[in-house]
C-alpha cells in the first residue's frame, strides 16, 4: 500500500488588519503559498523560504502564509534534481496517490496549490545549469488572472520577466491554472550551489508580493525589472527543448548569461572524450541567453543553452 505524502510546512496566520481590503480575498485576508525545493538540488528557494520564516511576524500580516522550504525531500535526500524513480516533479502534476514517491509528492503539492489563493514557486538551475535572474507566468485567456501574475512577477523585482505558454501540463502552475489561481515561478543562477544574493533576492521579492497583494505594509523598492517579454506561442517557456548537444561529450559555452543572440551565432562546442569530434553548437534564435549549462558533461540531446526569444 503506497504512503501518503505529507509535505512539512510553516503556516503563519496573520493577524494585522487589512490595510487594503481591496486587495484581499476574504475578510481574514488572502491566503499565500510559496514553496522551494520542487527539484531537490534548487538551493536558493529553500534559504530563502527558511528566513521568510522567521522574518514574517503574524502582527503585520494579513491574510495566511504557507511555506514549505523543500517539497521534493526524497529528491533532496538523493542530492540530485529527482528521487530515485528519476522522475521530475515538475513534470508529473498532479500526480498519483498509488505510484512512486514522485507522483505521491505531487499529489500533496497539487492539493496544496489547490488550496490557495496565490501561489510563489520558487526555482533555480540546479546543479547542471545556470539561470538568468526571472519570474515568469503562463500567459492567460482570464484577463484578471493574468494582470493579477503580471503584478506579482514586476514586484518580485529580478531582471527578467518571462510570460510563456500558459498550456503545458503537469507542472505546479498547470495545476495553479487549472484550479484558477494566479501563479508565478522564478529562477536564480543554480549550478549547485546556494547563491547568497539569490537568498536575498527571493526573500525581498516575496516580501515584495505579500505588499502587493496588500498582506504587508511594505514600501516597495525601484525596481529592477529590466526586461519583459511575452511569448504565447505554443512550447515557448519549455526549456528542456531548447539547443541540445549533438553528441554525449564536454560542452563548453561560448556565451554568457543575458547575452544577446542572433541566428547564426555561436553557443558553444561539445567534443567527446578524445577531442576527435567536436561540434559546434549555432544559434538558430534571436533573443536572449536565459540558462546555459554549466556541468561540462553533458549527454546528447541534453539541452545545453536556453534563449529566451525576442518574439516582436
Amino acid at each position: 500500500m503506497s504512503q501518503t505524502i505529507e509535505l512539512q510546512r510553516i503556516e503563519i496566520i496573520g493577524t494585522a488588519t487589512a490595510a487594503n481590503t481591496a486587495a484581499t480575498t476574504t475578510d481574514a485576508g488572502p491566503h499565500l503559498l510559496i514553496t522551494g525545493g520542487v527539484h531537490g538540488d534548487e538551493f536558493e528557494s529553500m534559504a530563502a523560504i527558511r528566513r521568510l520564516a522567521d522574518g514574517v511576524p503574524a502582527d503585520q500580516l494579513t491574510g495566511r502564509l504557507t511555506l514549505v522550504p523543500v517539497v521534493n525531500e526524497a529528491a533532496f535526500l538523493n542530492g540530485n534534481r529527482t528521487a530515485d524513480d528519476e522522475l521530475d516533479l515538475a513534470r508529473v502534476c498532479p500526480g498519483d496517490p498509488d505510484g512512486s514517491v514522485t507522483l505521491r509528492t505531487a499529489v500533496a503539492l497539487s492539493q496544496l496549490i489547490q488550496s490557495a489563493d496565490y501561489y510563489i514557486d520558487l526555482h533555480s538551475g540546479g546543479i547542471r545549469m545556470d539561470v538568468w535572474p526571472m519570474s515568469g507566468y503562463g500567459m492567460s485567456d482570464d484577463g484578471d488572472r493574468l494582470e493579477i501574475q503580471r503584478r506579482m512577477a514586476r514586484a518580485l523585482n529580478l531582471p527578467v520577466i518571462w510570460g510563456t505558454c500558459g498550456n503545458l501540463d503537469g507542472r505546479s502552475l498547470s495545476v495553479a491554472r487549472d484550479a484558477g489561481v494566479p501563479a508565478i515561478y522564478t529562477e536564480y543562477l543554480g549550478s549547485g550551489r546556494c547563491s547568497p544574493e539569490g537568498a536575498d533576492a527571493y526573500f525581498e521579492g516575496c516580501l515584495n508580493v505579500m505588499a502587493e497583494l496588500g498582506m504587508l505594509d511594505r514600501e516597495q523598492p525601484p525596481s529592477q525589472v529590466e526586461l519583459v517579454i511575452e511569448d504565447p506561442r505554443d512550447g515557448s517557456g519549455h526549456m528542456q527543448l531548447q539547443n541540445p548537444s549533438p553528441i554525449t561529450g564536454q560542452f563548453t559555452p561560448a556565451v554568457t548569461l543575458g547575452q544577446r543572440v542572433a541566428p547564426g551565432d555561436l553557443l558553444g562546442h561539445v567534443a567527446d572524450v578524445t577531442g576527435g569530434d567536436t561540434r559546434e553548437i549555432i544559434s538558430t534564435q534571436s533573443g536572449w541567453v536565459l540558462a546555459i549549462r554549466t556541468y561540462p558533461r553533458v549527454h546528447e540531446n541534453e539541452t545545453v543553452i536556453v534563449v529566451m526569444e525576442d518574439v516582436d
